[in-house]
């Protein structure tokens, strides 16, 4: 299984680059690098912003720019050579090996899309997405429909609730305001 990272996006309620964000000494990538080391090897970060150079894995420029989280899975399905792929977006510093593996890994019974969600929201940028969904992601980026979970909903998936004690692992961090309650957190 390849790992496609999602770096790309505006950051424009956090007002930097949000992978890059630092979080008790380091950045969020670095946190989601070790959670999926476990997983697999052949990782990639979707984005063309050469700072993330410093992290060692190969970088992959959306094929087409500023289409939101439906072109970055796009660019990662359209690259991949496998069936299945975690796409995972690159701010969620607390995710680790055994919400992906638990939920998501020992989960994927083969529907094209499987996602986590709880029972406040749906996380579909912590997910296993099929390559077979490449031609069905490009239709809808040249029909300009880029809501993701629109365009999921229209297709086979599948969602996944999580234990509540597993909530904290799988919340992305988008404002500054959530970065300090991230950080007062246990």
């Amino acid at each position: 299984m390849s790992v496609y990272i999602l770096c790309g996006g505006l950051s424009s309620r956090m007002q930097e680059e949000k992978g890059l964000v630092l979080f008790k000494g380091k950045t969020f990538i670095e946190y989601i690098l070790e959670a999926v080391l476990l997983v697999s090897t052949n990782i990639f970060l979707v984005t063309k912003n050469d700072t993330y150079k410093q992290f060692g894995y190969p970088l992959l420029a959306d094929v087409y720019e500023n289409k939101g989280p439906v072109g970055g899975i796009y660019s990662a399905l359209n690259h991949s050579e496998n069936t299945f792929n975690l796409i995972l977006s690159c701010d969620i510093p607390n995710i680790n090996t055994a919400v992906l593996q638990t939920y998501l890994l020992d989960n994927n019974n083969g529907n094209a899309i499987t996602y986590l969600k709880d029972d406040e929201q749906e996380y579909p940028l912590i997910g296993v997405y099929s390559k077979t969904l490449t031609p069905s992601f490009k239709e809808a980026i040249l029909a300009d429909r880029l809501k993701l979970l629109s365009l999921i909903k229209s297709l086979d998936y599948k969602t996944i609730q999580i234990k509540s004690k597993d909530k904290n692992a799988v919340k992305n961090i988008n404002t500054k305001q959530e970065l300090i309650a991230l950080s007062q957190l246990k």
